[in-house]
């Protein structure tokens, strides 16, 4: 009766060991997915001085201005009195591609010419096109008068 319980018991083993590598390689196969592409790495660390003339424009709720920075740029947008959006203008389709966003005429609109996509000035939200990222946000503080961008 011994050698069949020990032929259970190596029959119990390697089943488990089967099933530990199977569930480990599914596991690791499954982290093996094409990871979102994103646009180069820039430190930024931008302050304006919101009392400048060429700043004008982030003195009112709705207004926006680029400034130079980050990997194609960067627009800010004031979303209220105390509030203030700032992206990368590196399209985030196609990426390789190098291609800078605009704001568009209805200046709610953030418009990537190489491919028609097209984002919220509000949220950096893909809008429509063949993008699925987001515009690439960067953080900021204001304090009423200067605004810090950065990363």
């Amino acid at each position: 009766m011994q050698p069949l319980v020990n032929n259970i018991t190596k029959y119990r083993k390697g089943h488990l060991f089967l099933l530990t590598v199977t569930l480990l390689a599914a596991f690791g196969f499954s982290g093996c997915k094409k990871p979102a592409q994103q646009i180069p790495y820039v430190p930024v660390h931008a302050v304006i001085n919101t009392t400048l003339p060429a700043y004008i424009d982030l003195n009112v709720t709705g207004g926006w201005v680029y400034v130079t920075g980050g990997s194609r740029g960067i627009l800010i947008y004031r979303s209220s009195q105390d509030d203030f959006k700032a992206y990368d203008r590196h399209a985030t389709y196609e990426i390789e591609e190098y291609c800078t966003v605009e704001v568009g005429p209805s200046q709610l609109i953030v418009h990537d010419p190489c491919s028609g996509s097209e984002w919220s000035i509000t949220d950096g939200s893909v809008i429509e096109g063949p993008a699925a990222l987001p515009l690439h946000p960067y953080q900021t503080t204001f304090d009423g008068t200067t605004l810090q961008v950065f990363n």
